[in-house]
Order: C-alpha cells, then structure tokens, then sequence
C-alpha cells in the first residue's frame, strides 16, 4: 500500500532531477547582484524562538519538524535531506544563495505544488503539514501553478 505524499515524493523527485540544470542556467545569469533578488526574512517569532538563524542547515530545520534528516543530495547549487515524522514526510532544501532557492522554484513552478520558503531554504510536504511547519520554523507558504 502506497505511503500518504507518494505523489509528492515523485513530484519532488522531478523536481530534483531539474536542478542540475541550474548550475548552466545561473551561470549565464550574468553578475547579478545576489542582494537584489533577496526577500526580507519572516518577521515570524517561531523561527527565532527555535534558535534557527539562515541559512540553517538540515539537521537543524529537521529538529522543529520532529524528525532526523536523512541527507539525499550534496552539491555546490544545493543540500537536501529527507525526513519523516509521525505526522508527515518532508524533504528540506537548502541553498548557499538566494539565486539558487529562486532559480530552483522556478524550476519547480512547472510541476505546481506549495512549498515553505524560508530563507535559503525550501520545505516541501503535504499542504496540510506546511502551515503547522511554518509556524515552528517561520516562512512563506508559496503555492505554484505548475504548467497543466
């Protein structure tokens, strides 16, 4: 029997599969001032109160959630983990750069899905878990078209 957020394991899978592509696509970006594109932090209190200052790392995000990260992916665009709790499955993101976190949402706006955006971090799960996430960690709940 399938696991609840099998759909978007998968989703988020394909997602993954595209930031490889993200190293050429920013490095054609030109000298971008990295400040400019920079959203002002959450003024939420929860992602202080937590201790968590950006960008933090995966084991540190992963703690709030209640759960251990199992770390997937290390690259120079990117760190991502998985981490599963009683309540819901996440897959944590991090960026060493705002270019990056953006760049890979853009990537993702062509499979859809909400997501919490902190940060340099990007925190998927099923709709549901991200509100009850963004009130321990802070953030934006950002949801994306997608193509279809």
């Amino acid at each position: 029997m399938p696991r609840p957020g099998r759909d978007r394991r998968i989703t988020a899978l394909c997602v993954g599969s595209v930031v490889g592509s993200l190293a050429l696509v920013t490095a054609c970006g030109g000298a971008e001032d990295d400040t400019a594109r920079t959203p002002r932090p959450s003024k939420s209190s929860a992602a202080s109160a937590a201790g968590i200052v950006a960008p933090a790392r995966i084991e540190v995000i992963a703690g709030p959630a209640g759960c251990k990260a199992e770390i997937r992916t290390e690259a120079d665009e990117l760190r991502e983990g998985l981490c599963h709790s009683e309540q819901a499955d996440y897959r944590i993101t991090t960026f060493p750069a705002e270019k990056y976190k953006e760049a890979w949402l853009d990537a993702a706006s062509v499979y859809g899905g909400t997501y919490l955006v902190g940060p340099r971090r990007v925190i998927s799960a099923e709709a549901e878990h991200l509100e009850q996430a963004r009130n321990k960690l802070g953030g934006t709940v950002r949801r994306l078209k997608g193509s279809s």
